[in-house]
């Protein structure tokens, strides 16, 4: 269950375009507060409140230095969603397999009554 409600917190996090532009610039490297605030048209303490959300969820995490709080991204942060798409994945690449199977035995039916 723990799995489930990580995963849970995690695609909440993931639902807001703001948050998932932190994280792409995150992807880049490390960054302050002040220069993940910078290209959005929001207040610092509302870019501060969608950090906490992605730290809550494990998606990054924040340091202590001096007055700056520099973020990145947190090791391992994806791995419930990771998981989950991989057996989304898995179940699909099956569905097609039996899908491939039943159209080669079709179509070698049809050849056969031809």
């Amino acid at each position: 269950m723990q799995a489930r409600g990580s995963l849970d917190v995690t695609l909440a996090a993931l639902s807001d375009p703001t948050r998932r532009a932190i994280l792409a610039r995150l992807a880049r490297g490390e960054a302050t507060v002040n220069e993940l605030a910078a290209p959005f048209p929001v207040s610092q303490p509302a870019i501060s409140r969608h950090i906490r959300v992605l730290a809550d969820a494990g998606l990054i995490v924040q340091r202590v230095e001096g007055t700056k709080r520099p973020c990145r991204l947190a090791s391992g942060g994806l791995a419930a969603l990771d998981d989950y798409l991989g057996m989304l994945r898995d179940a699909l690449e099956l569905n097609y397999r039996r899908l491939d199977h039943v159209l080669a035995r079709r179509h070698g039916r049809k050849d056969t009554h031809t």
